[in-house]
């Protein structure tokens, strides 16, 4: 079957591996000149399954107001708001109550267990270094933090997690770098998860899938969707004058926050919303300084990975405001975990090495888990809305999404991950 793939993000990039490893003739758009340069360009790299969870959860609305008074702020709503974006905050509103949080949670963690299995899978098999490094561990900062903790950690164990609630001294043994000076009560360490660098993967991935003859065609937009016609894909390449129409027996759209303009025509309203994030990254400059594996600060939310000869910073969930503009506050935020946490690890800015700073648009739906598989319009299909999960959601879902365009029954349980979760 001819197949387009709309968007090379690490969601795009692994649907066309998959859709090719199983027979498909597959073409990738991809507005940008490379494979993963936005969303899946510098995110932090964990890949947690048990810590997969909606924004959407009781009791966070209280605590972005709460936010509103901080400087180090994890969550943060930025003027100017537009329409859309108060639209989305309502509709995650209305979906912050137990019961749609609770059925959510579930599917979003059985969707990333299966994808962390199907990583682990096409890593073996391809033989792939992509900075991967095993372990994550959650630092409370106090008995607050350790306590606001425990309802998640039962969540954990009951999904069969293997999970360490352990003191400060455990700790600084799992990872020796932690800064002697700043005092904690503890962590909690999950042995199982790992880190891994979510851009270089995606790039390997996609030499993989061209070199069994899926084709990527960069610097090209596609218009969208033709109700009359959406298989027949209007297509713009740079440098090109006059549109070129190309017409394909599937199409799989997977092209971020800008998926839900493409799907409109065709009377599909998807809720997306661009949550921004950002990080930090830096060349580690002594080895004994820097983290093992993966870290969360809990109390600001702040991941802090070990990217091979980097580390990188990554956090905060900001709604609105200017694409284009970085909040200054959050960055500091990220230097301010990072001085805490592992002051001598990275060279910095003023040691004059260039360090990356990055802020990068997380395309979520309003209640949490992504969307994926048909349309229910013909020949259309969808693989979008991961938000920050993005990259540990990314295998597993489009391995299911592959199956489904094969008429396989997938692996995963991929209930209440349809369009017809759209429906009221």
């Amino acid at each position: 079957m001819r197949v387009a793939v709309i968007g090379a993000g690490i969601i795009g990039v692994t649907t066309a591996f998959e859709l090719r490893d199983d027979g498909h003739e597959v073409t990738v758009f991809e507005r940008r000149g490379a494979a993963a340069e936005e969303t899946s360009f510098a995110n932090a790299g964990v890949i947690a399954p048990g810590y997969v969870t909606p924004w959407a959860a009781p009791g966070m609305p209280a605590k972005i107001l709460k936010y509103l008074l901080s400087d180090h702020a994890p969550v943060r709503v930025s003027l100017p708001l537009s329409r859309a974006d108060i639209a989305w905050m309502w509709q995650w509103y209305r979906s912050c109550d137990m019961p749609t949080y609770a059925a959510n949670r579930l599917r979003m963690q059985r969707l990333a267990f299966y994808s962390r299995e199907r990583l682990h899978e096409i890593t073996d098999r391809l033989q792939l270094e992509y900075d991967r490094a095993s372990g994550y561990m959650v630092l409370l900062r106090s008995e607050k933090d350790r306590k606001l903790v425990q309802a998640g950690l039962q969540v954990l164990r009951d999904a069969g997690v293997t999970l360490h609630e352990i003191d400060a001294e455990a700790a600084r043994l799992i990872e020796p770098a932690i800064n002697p000076d700043t005092s904690f009560v503890g962590a909690v360490h999950v042995p199982g998860d790992e880190v891994g660098n979510c851009r270089q993967f995606a790039l390997l991935l996609k030499n993989e899938a061209q070199a069994r003859g899926a084709v990527f065609e960069f610097n090209t937009t596609v218009d969208a969707l033709d109700p009359a016609n959406p298989r027949m894909l209007t297509v713009r390449a740079a440098g090109q004058e006059t549109p070129v129409q190309r017409e394909f027996e599937a199409v799989v759209v997977c092209g971020g926050v800008d998926s839900a303009a493409l799907l409109r025509p065709l009377g599909l309203h998807v809720p997306l919303a661009a949550v921004y994030g950002y990080s930090i990254s830096a060349p580690i400059r002594e080895h004994l300084n820097a983290p093992r594996g993966a870290l969360m600060d809990e109390r600001f939310k702040v991941a802090i990975s070990r990217m091979g000869n980097r580390v990188r910073v990554a956090g905060s969930a900001e709604i609105g405001g200017d694409p284009g503009k970085k909040r200054p506050a959050a960055i500091q935020t990220l230097y301010k975990v990072l001085q805490d946490w592992f002051p001598g690890a990275a060279q910095l800015a003023n040691t004059g090495v260039a360090v990356q700073e990055w802020k990068g648009a997380r395309p979520m739906m309003p209640d949490g888990p992504p969307l994926l598989g048909a349309t229910g319009i013909p020949g259309v299909w969808i693989n979008l809305g991961h938000g920050s999960s993005g990259w540990a959601l990314s295998c597993g879902s489009a391995r299911a999404v592959a199956d489904l365009m094969a008429g396989r029954a997938p692996e995963v349980d991929i209930e209440g991950l349809g369009v017809e979760r759209l429906i009221p």
